[in-house]
């Protein structure tokens, strides 16, 4: 009788151990991130874009614990890129980073060439950075200043050219609106090359004018290779101390900076969202990312909140709708 007791209170402890093996197993296999990170970028290597999440992928490695592979995917308007993602298993372990051209004016313009519902299938998880941008021309043309250049282009209708990182890009909607507001007319050359592709245009005189990376090109004004002429927003900048806003030429609100934002499957779960939101803030906040961000002159921009970040994604989404319906562009087919 007595070994019979000690069978079942022996196997009753083994039971319990073993519930308890399991239930600490479920939990470490239930921890977040327990594997790297793959974040897509729809751009090649080099673009603002990809450098800024390489900064914070690197930094991510000790806020969340493993490492954050980015992997280049351009091509396709962003479109590759966001279709891996949003049709990747929503674990929290396939992102993509993203700007105004790939996730808010690609999804509006170019809705019929995804094979994904953008709306349905895709969240924003958080924004990451934002990058000044600068409209510059090449000094051969005969003008200094904003008025000059577009009291120029008036005179000289369908003659300027500008270069974009290609059709339906966001800096091509933001030129076309300038151009509308201004009342000039120009002529589009996009490139494929990227931001260095449309400075190279402008460079060797293929075309007159861009807006551009304010970080990238700064060597190139300095040299006088490039001429400034207004900073794409409402306030100047502490690196082009003389060069005036778009505000201050006139143009209050036309055109905007390159921001950079982290999205998901939006199936993930909210504590995976809220894991990665937290990750890249705390990645932001650390003095490694602040002094890298400072010398691409990028400004970290994370959202305090999902809520926050899905209110600011419908602002910027409603802004480029409103854009896009205003501003005529011929689209490929």
């Amino acid at each position: 009788m007595r070994r019979k007791i000690l069978r079942a209170l022996n196997g009753g402890l083994l039971a319990a151990a073993c519930l308890i093996m399991g239930a600490a197993a479920t939990q470490a296999q239930d921890k977040y991130p327990s594997k790297p990170i793959k974040v897509l970028v729809p751009y090649g290597p080099g673009s603002a874009t990809d450098i800024a999440i390489r900064i914070v992928g690197e930094e991510m490695r000790h806020t969340l614990g493993q490492p954050v592979i980015v992997e280049n995917k351009p091509g396709a308007f962003g479109i590759i890129a966001i279709e891996e993602m949003a049709r990747a298993k929503p674990d929290g372990y396939t992102l993509q980073v993203g700007n105004s051209g790939t996730n808010s004016v690609a999804p509006l313009i170019y809705k019929k060439k995804f094979k994904i519902n953008y709306d349905k299938d895709v969240v924003l998880v958080t924004r990451i950075s934002e990058l000044p941008l600068i409209l510059v021309i090449n000094p051969n043309l005969p003008v200094k200043t904003m008025a000059e250049f577009v009291a120029y282009a008036k005179a000289n209708p369908n003659k300027v050219r500008y270069a974009s990182v290609g059709i339906g890009s966001n800096n091509h909607y933001d030129t076309e609106n300038f151009a509308r507001a201004a009342g000039i007319k120009l002529v589009h050359i996009p490139i494929k090359a990227g931001g260095a592709g449309i400075a190279q245009a402008v460079l060797t005189d293929d075309a007159n004018m861009t807006i551009v990376n304010a970080a990238s090109s700064r060597g190139m004004v300095a040299a006088g290779k490039l001429l400034p002429l207004a900073v794409i927003g409402d306030k100047r900048l502490p690196e082009y101390p003389n060069v005036p806003s778009m505000a201050e030429v006139g143009f209050k609100g036309v055109g905007s900076g390159l921001w950079g934002a982290l999205y998901a499957p939006a199936k993930t779960p909210r504590p995976i969202l809220e894991a990665l939101r937290k990750g890249v803030a705390d990645a932001l906040a650390s003095e490694e990312v602040k002094t890298a961000f400072k010398k691409q002159m990028i400004t970290p921009i994370p959202d305090p909140s999902l809520e926050a970040a899905a209110a600011w994604n419908k602002n910027e989404t409603a802004y480029w709708r409103k854009i896009t319906s205003e501003v005529k562009v011929e689209l490929p087919e």
